[in-house]
């Protein structure tokens, strides 16, 4: 660790204090003065953005691989009045799980991974530190017709997904991940490890959708294994302008949140240049729960439009659809859902938004050229409908149920460095998102809260009042924000655990008031 530092030997101290002496707290403990630190740091940094020289350092990293490491964290942060992050996957994607302005600590959840699954009562426990990639290959080592409600990039971390909401595409059929979990371990801001009995049903529904980390540090989660069929079905079909996109687009906003709810059919949007022109490319990227003739029978009747063929729709197990979703080649092995790196990283950009109205022909050919003139962002059409409708807003804190016909995903992705390249790319973002607004919800304009968005609003430093945390929160959460500051007030009256879009504590803004 270099040369003694005092600060670093009192905080080491504070820390193993509190933790258990084997294995020692120290060991899993890095400052920047430890040749590990840059690398472990960077590992989980999903996007570029954050990685630059002049982004802020935490003072120090703890990598748990003990509940007890987590609590003797919390303690001491709290002792040292210093803000902490925390990161399962890294994958959020404007960095609050390992930025901040001030002092911070970041615990780092990546040694925390096991899954356990057991067929005899359809669950698991796994985790917050597990990939999605992990628990998806771990169920289907176990057998080859259960799977899990979850997202469709293996190495998004388990813990933010599943407190934000989690959803993937078996969403239509069996909802989100949040509506299959049965129980969760957490640690509070007062270092108690608390089950959902010990919780109780307040915090429990708040940390199923309303963002952990303004809560606690979520250890595990104990899910519902939902039942998938043996054989699924896939297709990805893409279509231009000049292929009649315009017309298949329109059918398809006509069906797909009405159609089998066994059927999920994700748009990918993207402006593209073909030979001197600009189009539009539509991709249509589908997974079944049945076998092909099903499909096709399906898509005759409902999406003709498509002009599916029979020779498209590609039967394999669940496990392989995963590896489909995510780009694999055909045949690849399930094992690769084991590396929890992606290839390569990116600087990204990413919003959301709802459509709760059709929208016109005339509407879509305005956003073509739109897309076409701005000629980066993509949008990605996720269709709801199905289970998605039968479950109620209040239910858990995701509110966005019924009413809604698909969300939109706004992205961005670009290799280039520098602040001037980044800041053109996300005014880009930022003009298309600004042109969609007479075409999705309002009042509040909502938006998915695992797809993190600072430009919607942010907490200032210190204790946000909640006038100011509204300003997002009722993005988020809708009418669910009023309950979630309530059950925020109740469980982290100080509010120790906080960040730029961290639910308010009225008892630690009205302190600051009376100061």
């Amino acid at each position: 660790m270099g040369a003694s530092d005092p600060l670093q030997d009192t905080l080491l101290k504070c820390l193993s204090e509190n933790s258990v002496l084997s294995p020692p707290i120290s060991e899993i403990t890095y400052f920047p003065s430890n040749p590990l630190f840059p690398s472990v740091l960077q590992s989980y940094i999903r996007n570029l953005r954050f990685n630059s020289t002049k982004t802020q350092k935490p003072l120090f990293i703890v990598t748990p691989i003990h509940v007890s490491h987590i609590q003797a964290s919390i303690i001491c942060c709290k002792k040292f009045d210093l803000e902490l992050r925390i990161r399962s996957g890294g994958h959020d994607y404007d960095g609050l799980s390992y930025v901040s302005e001030v002092p911070f600590v970041i615990v780092d959840m990546f040694n925390l991974r096991s899954v356990e699954v057991n067929l005899e009562d359809e669950s698991a426990w796994v985790e917050s530190g597990a990939t999605l990639g992990e628990v998806y290959y771990k169920i289907a080592e176990k057998s080859r017709v259960y799977g899990f409600p979850a997202g469709v990039c293996p190495t998004v971390g388990v813990g933010g997904h599943f407190s934000g909401g989690g959803y993937g595409n078996l969403m239509r059929k069996f909802g989100l991940s949040v509506d299959n979990v049965l129980d969760a371990i957490i640690v509070d801001a007062n270092g108690r490890v608390l089950n959902r009995e010990s919780m109780g049903e307040n915090l429990f529904w708040a940390i199923r959708g309303g963002g952990g980390a303004s809560f606690g540090i979520i250890v595990s989660w104990k899910i519902k294994l939902v039942p998938v069929s043996e054989t699924v079905t896939v297709f990805r079909v893409e279509k231009t302008l000049e292929q009649g996109a315009s017309e298949i687009v329109l059918q398809w906003q006509d069906v797909a949140d009405k159609i089998h709810e066994d059927l999920f059919i994700r748009l990918v949007l993207m402006p593209v240049n073909k030979k001197g022109y600009k189009t539009i490319r539509a991709k249509f990227n589908a997974l079944f729960l049945g076998n092909a003739d099903q499909l096709f029978a399906i898509m005759n009747e409902s999406f003709p439009k498509l002009g599916l063929e029979r020779d498209q729709c590609i039967e394999m197990s669940w496990i392989d659809s995963i590896l489909f979703w995510s780009n694999y080649p055909l045949g690849t092995k399930p094992d690769i859902l084991l590396e929890r790196i992606p290839k390569s990283e990116k600087f990204l950009k990413r919003k959301s938004d709802y459509v709760q109205q059709p929208i016109s022909k005339e509407g879509f050919e305005s956003i073509w050229k739109k897309m076409m003139e701005l000629g980066k962002p993509g949008l990605t059409f996720n269709p709801y409908g199905g289970k998605m409708s039968e479950i109620s807003e209040t239910e858990t804190p995701f509110p966005h149920r019924a009413g809604n016909m698909y969300k939109i995903q706004y992205s961005l992705s670009w290799k280039e460095e520098g602040e001037e390249v980044a800041n053109r790319y996300l005014d880009l973002t930022r003009r298309l998102y600004d042109f969609m607004t007479p075409y999705v919800s309002n009042s509040p304009r909502s938006s998915y809260l695992n797809y993190r968005d600072v430009d919607i609003g942010t907490n200032g430093p210190g204790n946000a009042g909640y006038a100011e945390a509204s300003v997002w929160g009722t993005k988020y959460f809708k009418g669910n924000f009023d309950r979630l500051v309530g059950i925020k007030t109740m469980v982290d009256p100080n509010n120790f655990f906080r960040y730029e879009q961290s639910i308010p504590s009225l008892a630690a803004w009205k302190g600051l008031m009376a100061e």
